[in-house]
């Protein structure tokens, strides 16, 4: 699928779900270091977002936190209950999310029509009036309420977890 359907499918749901929100386009970025450029003029939460899967591969995890913050995978190996946890390769991402790498997002998760995918989100979000994520593809930036954001999470019926992370 092209990026531009990608993106539009986001914007389609969005507004399906009534859920309003501001759009930043900028230049591709793959890492939240050359995301951190394009932030100046846009308010709310930045986030990270990792897709990781178990030892066996069996389990599959996307890990939304602060982009301030570090994901320890040890730590949060043993939250989960996990032997390991690493980052799913790019051929799980494009199963389960319907995504490249450089642009995960919780977003993906309207392609997860089994809702294989376990959601880990940083508590601390939950204070953050706006959350900012990409629309399926890393040339824009997308921001909608926290509270949107957990309507879109329940409009998903994906598992849902909110751990804390330092």
């Amino acid at each position: 699928m092209a990026s531009a359907e990608k993106e539009k499918r986001v914007f389609d749901l969005l507004k399906q779900l009534e859920i309003p929100y501001t759009l930043h386009n900028h230049p591709p970025v793959y890492t939240v270091e050359q995301a951190e450029k394009h932030w100046t003029q846009i308010r709310g939460a930045h986030c990270k977002n990792l897709f990781l899967r178990n030892k066996k591969g069996n389990r599959h995890y996307l890990v939304i936190l602060e982009a301030v913050k570090a994901a320890d995978l040890k730590s949060l190996r043993h939250k989960l209950g996990e032997d390991r946890l690493s980052f799913a390769s790019p051929e799980r991402m494009k199963r389960y999310l319907d995504l490249e790498p450089g642009s995960v997002s919780p977003f993906g998760l309207m392609n997860d029509h089994e809702n294989k995918v376990q959601v880990i989100i940083d508590k601390d979000l939950k204070n953050a009036k706006e959350v900012n994520f990409h629309p399926n593809v890393n040339t824009a930036t997308l921001g909608i309420s926290f509270s949107d954001f957990e309507k879109f999470l329940a409009w998903t019926k994906n598992q849902v977890r909110y751990l804390p992370f330092s």
